[in-house]
């Protein structure tokens, strides 16, 4: 009888922003089919805010990258282009780095395998998932469906510090068929490191892609950023500001096509990681920056946009080889989850030092004014990895 292999991740992200230069490296590569998924669900959601975590599906997909074998490997080993075995002391010195206690933004990744009570695992699934992704097993009982909800839930409550409370329902569970579920939950809060003051917030308008208008809260300051414009290879323009974190390590970029008749989707094909790497060249200068205040909690299923991408014999309960995780049963995996959420508001800061001038100048700087529809990514600029993706269409 063909079993179930359940794969789940989570992720969450708090207040954040971002900053710095750095080089190219295999967490780019990860955070590359990140991308590529944020890509794709977005096509279908064109009208709603979306929030994925790159990060979050690099570490899910290397995780079951390690229980694969034949085909299933392949595919995986092909969109993600990078082998977890060969490369697996880098990504662990890549997950230190973005969870290091010397970075002042707080960024918490943790990982699990959610295995049914007496299911036998290879064990050297066990231990490499271990080494590399930190990744504990825990023994569930899939059968007693509440009780197993409540204590994955209750991990995942935990470790994104109560963002994200109500993963999973019961229902999704099959207490006869479920064996395993393997999470990811990604936790950010940063402090701005050119703080807004809470005074300058006014309601403003945001113009959405359907012709509407929207009175939305909109942060505002006078300060020093990294911006400016930039085009895709078709010559596109679309225009990029910078805001780095109080920590220095982390930055949150956004991205608005230039000409308010463009939409996202013209733009966002062509943005990848080493698109993100070109961003932090531009010049810094003095701006007037307008980005709206907003909280947006999203959920994706990623199940259809990982097939697009060419990894479909996972999902296939006759195709999908996962030999590395158990000889015991034939496991394939039934869904792919993601739900995230993301705060940008003003105390999201402790500087002080030169944040207060947000006053008037008199020789009007330029104005950098996120009034309509854009994308924005939480890059961890040392090891390049994007922490989090989204498309901002109503604050």
């Amino acid at each position: 009888m063909k079993k179930l292999l359940l794969a789940l991740f989570t992720v969450v992200y708090l207040t954040s922003v971002q900053s710095q230069i750095n080089l190219l490296s295999l967490e780019e590569l990860g955070s590359d089919i990140g991308i590529q998924v944020f890509n794709q669900v977005v096509k279908n959601k064109p009208h709603e805010n979306v929030v994925i975590s790159p990060h979050g599906v690099a570490s899910v997909l290397g995780m079951l990258q390690l229980g694969a074998d034949g085909k299933t490997k392949k595919q995986l080993t092909t969109a993600m282009r990078y082998k977890v075995n060969v490369v697996g002391k880098i990504l662990k010195k890549i997950n230190k780095d973005i969870k290091a206690k010397k970075n002042k933004d707080l960024v918490n990744t943790a990982n699990a395998v959610f295995a049914n009570s007496g299911f036998k695992m290879e064990e050297a699934f066990v231990s490499k998932n271990k080494e590399v992704f930190h990744s504990q097993v825990r023994s569930v009982d899939f059968q007693d469906r509440n009780t197993a909800a409540s204590m994955i839930n209750q991990w995942v409550k935990n470790e994104t510090k109560g963002m994200i409370d109500n993963l999973i329902s019961p229902e999704l569970l099959d207490s006869s068929m479920t064996r395993l579920i393997v999470i990811n939950a990604l936790y950010f809060k940063g402090l701005w490191k050119s703080q807004f003051q809470p005074e300058n917030t006014k309601k403003r308008t945001f113009h959405g892609p359907d012709g509407k208008t929207y009175q939305v809260p909109m942060l505002a300051q006078l300060s020093l950023f990294r911006c400016g414009p930039a085009n895709t290879p078709s010559g596109l323009m679309y225009k990029v500001i910078e805001l780095p974190y109080h920590g220095g390590s982390v930055s949150m970029l956004v991205a608005l096509p230039t000409d308010e008749s463009t939409p996202l989707s013209a733009i966002l094909p062509h943005i990848s990681t080493k698109t993100l790497q070109s961003w932090m060249t531009l010049n810094s200068k003095r701006v007037q920056l307008i980005l709206p205040k907003f909280t947006v909690e999203a959920d994706a299923d990623l199940k259809e946009p990982l097939r697009n991408l060419g990894i479909t014999d996972m999902f296939d309960s006759y195709k999908a080889n996962f030999t590395r995780i158990t000889r015991a049963e034939q496991v394939y995996v039934s869904h792919m989850l993601q739900k995230a959420k993301i705060e940008v508001k003003e105390d999201g800061t402790r500087a002080s030092a030169g944040t207060t001038a947000i006053l008037i100048a008199r020789s009007s700087p330029p104005w950098f004014i996120v009034d309509r529809s854009f994308l924005f990514f939480i890059r961890h600029n040392p090891t390049g990895a994007v922490l989090f993706t989204g498309q901002i269409i109503k604050p």
